[in-house]
């Protein structure tokens, strides 16, 4: 999801707080990565599982990701906006200067509540358009983290947003399927011709 004024989460593990995201050895080789966009069709696939664990190689793809993400800028990014179809998702939903990186593998997801509250969402992969998606208030989430850890809690306000938005990238779904097919085309046609103008721009 792309940066955006917002309700704050909350239940939000604080654990990874910016003295153990400057500790980490990861900020040393990031590198920025191209984010799909529509209609590219690998943003329809759905991702595979991490298999063997949250390896160096997992750890790596965050890196890029998380980088990638900040300089967009936005709140959250699944792998598959970066071309790669694997159930990775990275997020920091700060609303001030201070970095709280959040990395989700393997994600799963439990709605518990049958509440639903419009948002409005955006997203890096159909940059510029933005439209109101009806989800649920409160979710129960389950993955695995940076370090390998499994954590299970609950999502609610701009978190269970997030979570829900990211976890639809994985399954190849993008925030506009959930609107009018009117809406989703004029959203794609958008994009489009902003890359044409762009393209043209350069030449």
């Amino acid at each position: 999801m792309p940066s955006q004024t917002a309700f704050p989460a909350q239940n939000i593990n604080t654990a990874s707080n910016i003295d153990v995201f400057l500790s980490r050895s990861y900020l040393k080789a990031m590198a920025i990565r191209e984010i799909l966009t529509v209609p590219n069709a690998r943003l329809k696939q759905v991702s595979k599982p991490v298999e063997g664990g949250v390896t160096d190689e997992i750890r790596a793809l965050m890196d890029d990701m998380l980088e990638t993400m900040y300089a967009a800028p936005g709140i959250g990014l699944a792998a598959i906006q970066i071309g790669e179809p694997l159930r990775v998702i990275v997020m920091d939903l700060q609303e001030d200067d201070e970095k709280n990186p959040r990395f989700f593998v393997n994600p799963e997801i439990l709605p518990l509540t049958e509440e639903l509250a419009p948002y409005e969402e955006g997203c890096l992969s159909v940059p510029d358009v933005f439209d109101e998606v009806e989800r649920p208030t409160e979710c129960r989430i389950r993955y695995l983290d940076y370090d390998g850890n499994e954590i299970e809690e609950v999502a609610t306000g701009l978190f269970a947003v997030c979570i829900q938005h990211e976890m639809d990238h994985l399954e190849g779904t993008l925030f506009i399927d959930h609107l009018s097919r009117l809406k989703r085309q004029r959203a794609v046609d958008k994009v489009k011709k902003a890359k044409r103008l762009k393209e043209q721009s350069a030449a």
